[in-house]
């Protein structure tokens, strides 16, 4: 399926079990591997070497970059209700896939992101001598992740 090998990075699709097919284009997408922890432990009289266990898989964080989203944006929204709500209100964790797409707009790669919420929600800085975007960056938590293609 990987025909033209290696794929561009810059044609993906972010997709929300909330709002599907709204208010997802991201100029970034980062935190994409997890990693396995391993623990070390060394074996009495062997002085060679120290043996590296299997621990758990640590899942880092999924950051979504893009020009400040508008007010009504159903993404906004959530943000707002999840991080200025005092827990007023209970967390509502969602999926979320990320696609790579091939210049045809089909999948190469997909990856689940399950139980995710944002538990960071911050914009750049504001520079007065640079012409660019406001840009918001929403960092997802989630409970793990898994390649589907």
């Amino acid at each position: 399926m990987l025909s033209d090998y290696p794929a561009p990075a810059f044609h993906f699709r972010v997709e929300f079990a909330h709002t599907p097919g709204l208010d997802a284009a991201f100029q970034e997408v980062s935190g994409i591997g997890p990693e396995m922890e391993t623990e070390d432990v060394a074996e009495g009289g062997e002085n060679r070497f120290v043996h590296r266990l299997p621990k758990t898989v640590k899942h880092p964080r999924l950051v979504l970059k893009r020009g400040i989203g508008a007010v009504a944006s159903p993404l906004v929204k959530w943000c707002k209700k999840v991080l200025e709500n005092d827990f007023a209100t209970p967390v509502k964790p969602t999926s979320v896939l990320v696609t790579l797409l091939d210049e045809n707009g089909l999948p190469l790669r997909v990856w689940s992101f399950l139980n995710a919420f944002p538990v960071k929600w911050e914009v750049d800085a504001f520079n007065s001598t640079k012409n660019e975007v406001a840009i918001e960056s929403i960092e997802l938590s989630y409970q793990y992740s898994k390649r589907v293609v």
